[in-house]
């Protein structure tokens, strides 16, 4: 193992893809407050989200902020009625 990967973690975290109205994808965390990207494809969208989340969470280390873990999230379908 070379120095570059020692003391390194792998950190999961849950991102929201949204279709954007004018295409591509919108990029959410819920754990990361403000981070948002984009993609024009979903494969895209996922590699911005790795990227802005790296970015992310090496400017909260280098203002000493704690790194926050995963929330849990609940996705689900909710029915309304609309006139």
């Amino acid at each position: 193992m070379d120095d570059i990967m020692r003391g390194m973690k792998v950190l999961n975290y849950t991102i929201v893809i949204t279709p954007d109205e004018t295409g591509g994808y919108v990029v959410t965390c819920p754990a990361l407050p403000g981070l948002v990207t984009e993609g024009e494809t979903i494969e895209e969208a996922r590699e911005m989200a790795r990227d802005a989340i790296t970015g992310y969470l090496e400017s909260l280390r280098m203002e000493g902020q704690p790194i926050p873990l995963d929330t849990s999230v609940t996705t689900e379908t909710i029915s309304v009625e609309a006139a």
